[in-house]
């Protein structure tokens, strides 16, 4: 039996109502991943947690070793991601305190290992990433959603960009002609990752904020805090009917 991992961004160090059984520190070829893997029960679902930034939360996004965090994550059983991450709204409904699914990526990060297929290999390799988020987990999140009465956004770009610095308001006008609707900092090279290696990969993205330009007060932490807040308290409602589904 496969496992479902639940991987943590910021505003998620750890999830509540987890049972947890074990903390497991696994080496990989790529180095140490973010934090142990948590393992436990979930309103009796059988779960990995992961902390992508650490627990205390540390580690700024450029420096998150993602190759590591993914490859712990299938050494240890799982099938299936559902990735949790804080992003800034672009697009008008994509409001903060509010989720969103996104159903698609685009990367503008730089300088971060994005591939475990670089060295010792027989072949050139190459995989579809025409799709980058899993059909049926988006399915299943927005079905957790409807049962649990939550309302989310049923789509959305997510432009990555490298952090750990918020974007200027003329790189988000630039962000927005590309077509994305929402900015995050830890989309990529995670999706990528999962697909590699042959994990399915979705993501909750938790609006955090207006991105930048998108109105003219300045962006704060207290404002961050307090809509992430928000949004995690529907988001533990979405994963409780998610792992049950």
């Amino acid at each position: 039996m496969t496992l479902i991992a639940i991987i943590g961004g910021t505003g998620l160090t750890r999830l509540p109502d987890l049972t947890i059984v074990r903390r497991e520190r696994v080496a990989t070829p790529y180095g140490d991943p973010s934090s142990e893997l948590v393992f436990g029960q979930f309103h009796q679902q059988d779960l990995v947690f992961l902390a992508r930034h650490g627990n205390p939360h540390a580690i700024p996004p450029h420096k998150i070793n993602f190759r590591a965090n993914i490859w712990a994550l299938k050494e240890a059983g799982v099938g299936s991601i559902l990735a949790v991450a804080a992003v800034g709204g672009i697009r008008a409904d994509m409001v903060p305190g509010k989720i969103a699914v996104p159903h698609q990526i685009i990367d503008y990060t730089y300088g971060r290992p994005h591939t475990f297929f670089e060295t010792d290999l027989e072949l050139v390799t190459h995989v579809d990433f025409t799709h980058p988020y899993s059909a049926r987990l988006r399915k299943k999140v927005l079905t957790a959603a409807h049962v649990a009465g939550i309302s989310v956004v049923d789509d959305g770009v997510y432009g990555c960009t490298q952090g750990p610095r918020l974007e200027t308001a003329a790189e988000i006008s630039r962000m927005e002609r590309d077509g994305c609707d929402l900015v995050g900092m830890t989309g990529m090279p995670e999706a990528a990752l999962a697909r590699e290696i042959g994990i399915d990969y979705a993501c909750c993205a938790v609006i955090a904020n207006w991105a930048a330009g998108k109105t003219a007060a300045e962006i704060t932490m207290t404002e961050i805090e307090a809509n992430l807040a928000a949004g995690m308290a529907d988001l533990t409602a979405v994963l409780r009917h998610f792992v049950q589904a």
